[in-house]
């Protein structure tokens, strides 16, 4: 080993290796599972319910409550509203990434080699969509896009093509 590699606590190349403290490492071993949006409803049914029973134990006091005001009722009510939207915003995803990476190699015209998925959400209601960035089959890859793939019905939201020039 060089004085160099001795001064930076690095040895030789062989030696450094990739992988997950032990700690951390579950031994799972598959594709990964992009979690459901719809997940996002269980939460909103929370904040709805604990906003209703705000409301209700506010116009139960009415006004000889000392510990309830209408800072109570304000918060159920905001409550409830963020709960509506929660439970609008949780999108089932019913198209996974191998079905959009379909969707998207029909779209592109060429022959896809190399890809990659990205799950992202656009709009105000947080709509599930597929990030799919695609490169040619070739060696090196002349052609690369970029397509968007709605991940509730797989309709191509858009696409954007050009040559791949190093």
């Amino acid at each position: 080993m060089s004085d160099d590699d001795r001064q930076d606590g690095h040895g030789d190349a062989a030696s450094i290796r990739d992988e997950l403290p032990e700690d951390l490492d579950r031994g799972f071993v598959g594709p990964y599972q992009f979690p459901d949006n719809k997940r996002r409803r269980i939460p909103a049914a929370l904040y709805v319910a604990f906003g209703l029973a705000a409301i209700a134990i506010t116009l139960s006091a009415g006004d000889e409550g000392v510990l309830v005001n209408g800072g109570v009722l304000a918060v159920g009510v905001g409550l409830v509203a963020f709960g509506l939207y929660g439970w609008v915003a949780g999108y089932p995803l019913r198209v996974d990434e191998n079905e959009a990476l379909v969707v998207a190699t029909r779209q592109a015209g060429f022959a896809v080699g190399h890809a990659s998925a990205q799950l992202g959400w656009r709009g105000l209601r947080s709509r599930p969509t597929w990030r799919m960035l695609l490169f040619s089959a070739d060696d090196p890859p002349t052609r690369r896009g970029l397509v968007l793939v709605d991940g509730v019905d797989g309709s191509v939201i858009d696409d954007l093509f050009e040559d791949n020039v190093d």
